[in-house]
C-alpha cells in the first residue's frame, strides 16, 4: 500500500537524519586517519592501503546488502550498518601501540560494510517513500545525496579539529557516541520496511538489466577519476606544501560541502521542467550523463598543462579541483536518479546494492592508485588517471542513450 505523503515525509526525514548522523562520522574517520598516520609516518601508499578492506567490503557490501535488504527490510539493514560503525569507532580508540596496519584495516572493513549498507538502506528508502513521480524522486534523491555529501565534507574539518583537540583516540570515541542518536533515530521505522514478500535467491543480487549494468559501469569509473587524487594524494600533497592540518581539513571540507551544496540545487541546475498537464518533472536522462561526463576532461586536462609548464602551487590545484566538483557533483547528483528511475519498486534495493556496489569499486581503484600514483608519479600522475577514467566513463555513458530509448519504448 502506498505511504500516505504526511507518513512517506516522516519516513524520508527519518532515514535522512540517520545517514546525516552516518556520514557525519564517516567523513571524520577518514581525515582522522589520513592526518594520524601520516603524523606516524606513513608513506603516502601505506596511508592508501589501510582503506583497502574499506573499499573491498564495500564492494561485497552492496551486492550483499541490496539482497537482504529485500529479505529483512531497509530499516533492519540501517540499523546493522549504524551499529557496525558504533563497534569500528570503538576499536580505534585503542593506544597507539595496538593501532598495527593489520588491525586499522580490520576496523576499517567494519566501517565499510556499515557505511555501504547505511548508504544502500538510505537511497532504496528514498524510492519506496518518494510516491509522486519523477519531480518529488529527482528532489528527494539530490537532496539526500547532496546535503549527505555536504555533511562528509563538514565530517572532514570536524575530523581535523578533533584530532588537534582530542587526539586520535578520543575523536574517535566522540564520534561514537554521537552515532548512538543515529542508532536511536532509526527505531520508529516499520517493521519490514522495504522488504519484499516474495524472497529472491541470493545470485539475483547481480543484476541484469542492461541500464543498470551500463550504469554501474560508468559509475565505477566516475568515482574513481575522483577518488584516484581525493583520499590521499591531494591531502599529502598539500602537507607536502606547507599546508597545515586545519587548512587541509578546511579545504577538503569545503570542497565536499561545495559539492553536496551543487548536488542539492542539480534539479534548479540541470533544468528539470514541468510538462504540460503534468505533475512531475522531466529529470535528467542518458544524455545528461555523457555531457557532464566529458565536461570533466577540461578542469583536469587545464591542470595537466599547467603542471607541465611549471605551475603547482596550491591555489592553481585547489581552484582546479574546485570546477572538478561543480562539475563532478551534477555528474553525481544525475547518477543517483537514473539508477532508481531505471529500477522498478520490488527491485530498488537490488539495483540500488548493486549499483552501489559498482561505486566501491570505483573508489577501491581510485583508493589504491591514489597512494600509489603519488608516491611513484607525483599529483601530476594521479590527475592523469583522472583524465582517463573520466574519459572511459563518458564513452561508456554513450551506451546508456540508446538503451534508454530502447526500454521508454517498450515501457511506453
Amino acid at each position: 500500500m502506498p505511504l500516505a505523503m504526511t507518513e512517506a515525509l516522516r519516513h524520508y526525514l527519518t532515514i535522512t537524519g540517520n545517514y546525516w548522523l552516518f556520514t557525519l562520522t564517516d567523513g571524520a574517520i577518514r581525515m582522522l586517519v589520513v592526518l594520524h598516520f601520516y603524523q606516524l609516518g606513513y608513506s603516502p601508499f601505506a596511508i592508501a592501503m589501510l582503506f583497502l578492506f574499506y573499499e573491498f567490503f564495500g564492494i561485497v557490501t552492496n551486492l550483499v546488502g541490496g539482497w537482504l535488504g529485500a529479505r529483512i527490510g531497509l530499516n533492519r539493514t540501517m540499523q546493522l550498518g549504524t551499529g557496525l560503525q558504533i563497534v569500528a569507532l570503538l576499536m580505534l580508540t585503542v593506544p597507539d601501540a595496538w593501532l598495527t596496519v593489520a588491525y586499522v584495516m580490520l576496523a576499517q572493513a567494519l566501517s565499510g560494510i556499515a557505511k555501504d549498507l547505511n548508504k544502500m538502506s538510505a537511497k532504496a528508502g528514498v524510492k519506496l517513500v518518494a510516491r509522486e513521480g519523477n519531480a518529488q524522486l529527482f528532489r528527494w534523491v539530490a537532496w539526500i545525496t547532496g546535503s549527505k555529501n555536504a555533511l562528509k565534507g563538514a565530517g572532514f574539518f570536524l575530523g581535523a579539529v578533533l584530532l588537534a583537540a582530542l587526539g586520535f583516540q578520543g575523536a574517535m570515541g566522540a564520534l561514537a557516541a554521537v552515532l548512538v542518536a543515529g542508532f536511536l533515530m532509526t527505531l520508529p521505522l516499520p517493521g519490514g520496511f522495504g522488504a519484499i514478500k516474495e524472497k529472491t535467491g541470493f545470485r539475483q543480487m547481480f543484476s541484469r538489466e542492461p541500464l543498470i549494468n551500463w550504469l554501474a559501469a560508468a559509475r565505477l569509473f566516475l568515482f574513481g577519476a575522483r577518488d584516484v587524487w581525493f583520499v590521499v594524494a591531494l591531502p599529502v600533497f598539500l602537507v607536502s606544501i606547507g599546508w597545515d592540518f586545519h587548512w587541509v581539513g578546511a579545504y577538503l571540507a569545503l570542497w565536499v560541502i561545495g559539492y553536496g551544496l551543487v548536488q542539492s540545487s542539480a534539479p534548479w541546475l540541470l533544468g528539470a521542467r514541468r510538462k504540460p498537464g503534468e505533475g512531475h518533472a522531466n529529470g535528467p536522462g542518458a544524455r545528461t550523463a555523457v555531457i557532464w561526463s566529458f565536461a570533466l576532461v577540461l578542469p583536469l586536462a587545464a591542470l595537466l598543462l599547467a603542471i607541465a609548464s611549471g605551475q603547482t602551487a596550491g591555489w592553481i590545484i585547489t581552484l582546479g579541483l574546485a570546477f572538478f566538483g561543480i562539475v563532478f557533483a551534477l555528474n553525481s547528483a544525475t547518477h543517483s536518479y537514473l539508477v532508481l528511475r531505471y529500477s522498478p519498486d520490488v527491485k530498488a534495493s537490488q539495483n540500488v546494492g548493486f549499483y552501489y556496489a559498482a561505486n566501491a569499486g570505483g573508489r577501491l581503484l581510485g583508493t589504491v592508485l591514489s597512494g600509489a600514483s603519488y608516491q611513484w608519479l607525483g599529483i601530476a600522475g594521479s590527475l592523469g588517471f583522472a583524465l582517463a577514467f573520466v574519459v572511459i566513463a563518458g564513452l561508456i555513458s554513450t551506451r546508456l542513450v540508446a538503451l534508454e530509448t530502447a526500454h521508454e519504448t517498450t515501457a511506453g
